[in-house]
């Protein structure tokens, strides 16, 4: 469904960011990243949706080179949707506002089956009931679950999700990834940057490992988490293991 070809991004004329990176997802499939910061996988997603300019590589969406003209790149973005840590909800307008905006401005849809669909999404997603306040009258819980709306109403062929958690308190955390664990289970493709590894381990089809810009371990979640197959994964994993210290 995408297909990405040595893909190379590089900030300033420095090293490489990301290195020829190779890379496909199918139609329903969920593929998590995961990596140390500063790895790249926030800049990988970005660059798939053009957020972030490509040195060199191609991206291919159902088999057709992307053409990044400023008159195609638009409706290119409307089939890959993306949800940012930081929400990214305009705080002027309400949240039905905000679910509303892209597909009357963008797509041009009928207001009333837009005002339709918004409330149905915002339910399922258990937020209908704010549906007329504004973003800072809701919890990060909540604000993340009206952007994750605002990328559905799109139609998305494939939805970016770049560590939504992020921001969020340990307690919010859980009704997020609830979200996303049904939209997998309906069969949403969806590339998922998350640091949640019980959650990858859950939701995953296929792990990818980024590290210094270059895919070094890309498996199952059984065997990524259960024999990752490089030293540099098992060190990556072994970081979210602790032990009590002994009294002295």
């Amino acid at each position: 469904m995408l297909e990405v070809s040595k893909l190379t991004k590089s900030f300033d004329g420095g090293s490489a960011v990301l290195n020829e990176i190779n890379f496909s997802i199918k139609k329903g499939e969920v593929v998590v990243v995961v990596g140390s910061s500063g790895c790249g996988k926030s800049t990988f997603l970005r660059c798939l949706n053009f957020l972030e300019q490509i040195d060199s590589g191609e991206i291919l969406l159902d088999g057709k080179k992307i053409d990044i003209s400023a008159k195609a790149l638009p409706k290119y973005r409307e089939k890959i949707g993306m949800v940012f840590q930081s929400y990214e909800l305009f705080p002027h307008k309400t949240v039905l506002e905000n679910v509303m905006l892209a597909p009357l401005l963008v797509q041009k849809r009928n207001k009333a089956e837009v005002k339709a669909e918004a409330e149905k999404l915002l339910a399922r997603v258990g937020v209908a009931e704010k549906k007329d306040m504004y973003p800072r009258q809701l919890s990060g819980g909540q604000k993340q679950r009206v952007a994750i709306v605002r990328s559905l109403i799109m139609h998305p062929e494939v939805l970016l999700l770049d560590e939504i958690t992020a921001a969020l308190d340990p307690e919010m955390v859980r009704e997020v990834l609830q979200v996303v664990l049904e939209l997998a289970k309906e069969g949403m493709t969806m590339l998922i940057v998350t640091h949640e590894m019980d959650f990858a381990k859950a939701v995953a089809d296929r792990v990818i490992f980024l590290d210094q810009g270059e895919i070094i371990e890309e498996e199952p979640p059984e065997i990524f988490f259960g024999e990752p197959k490089t030293e540099r994964a098992k060190r990556f994993l072994n970081t979210f293991h602790y032990e009590a210290l002994e009294d002295k």
